[in-house]
């Protein structure tokens, strides 16, 4: 699965960002698509998953009430809806996919967008 993540940029705090990813390649149907985030200097962290059937979701309580991830398996697309955006949100976001049992294992990664978030 080759994975492309776009939408990030530069905003200030209490704005809103919309991240995408394309996928192609094997069924994308067949996988749980999360987003994960690095911020300089620190580890990378699960942000939110949407399991393959696109009825269940999870968060990081960080960005839990926010963050809103959605799928659509007739484009091969997910998307990171960032509300309420914060200084400490700024991180390079990188779109996977995987599965989730419990927590993200993420078998193919994108390249990673940055957003960038002004206080």
């Amino acid at each position: 699965v080759q994975l492309q993540a776009s939408g990030g940029g530069l905003v200030q705090a209490g704005d809103s960002l919309r991240l995408s990813c394309a996928a192609s390649g094997r069924a994308f149907s067949n996988y749980d698509m999360g987003w994960f985030r690095q911020a300089p200097g620190k580890e990378r962290e699960f942000v939110a998953a949407n399991i393959r059937s696109g009825y269940f979701t999870y968060y990081a309580d960080a960005v839990k009430g926010r963050f809103t991830i959605s799928r659509d398996n007739t484009k091969n697309t997910v998307h990171l809806q960032m509300n309420s955006l914060k200084p400490e949100d700024t991180a390079v976001y990188y779109c996977v996919a995987g599965i989730f049992v419990r927590s993200m294992r993420a078998d193919y990664w994108g390249q990673g967008t940055l957003v960038t978030v002004s206080s």
